[in-house]
């Protein structure tokens, strides 16, 4: 696994816990995202070791992305928002901080996450 793929999913390790707990739809989206970015074993142990202990978005090293990966981040964080079948307020609101962490400019953020919603809505039979 390339050390941005593996900053792409600790960054959504945040996102995971915005409604306060990390439940088994998020830690099955994780562990779809480390099975598509190729993660080996000790990667996994290391992701869900760090995801243990709940973490905010003041634990994202947002130099440890580049421009494209925190779009990507952003993309992925509206898909793991809706996890559990729907989006809550906190998770919503993390969503608006996230893209104010990761730099992204409000109108692309904007657009970024009502396609991600617009998605996962349509989707939501396979992500729960």
């Amino acid at each position: 696994m390339h050390d941005q793929d593996l900053a792409i999913v600790k960054a959504l390790v945040p996102v995971a816990w915005a409604d306060g707990s990390f439940d088994e739809p998020e830690k099955q989206m994780i562990d779809a995202l480390l099975d598509a970015y190729g993660a080996a074993e000790p990667e996994r142990r290391g992701v869900f070791a760090y995801a243990a202990e709940r973490r905010t978005l003041d634990d994202i090293d947002v130099q440890d992305l580049s421009a494209g990966d925190r779009r990507v981040v952003l993309n992925h964080a509206v898909l793991l928002t809706y996890a559990d079948g729907r989006q809550s307020n906190e998770e919503s609101e993390i969503l608006r901080a996230l893209s104010n962490k990761l730099r992204i400019p409000e109108d692309e953020a904007r657009a970024v996450i009502d396609a991600g919603a617009e998605r996962a809505r349509k989707s939501l039979g396979l992500l729960t």
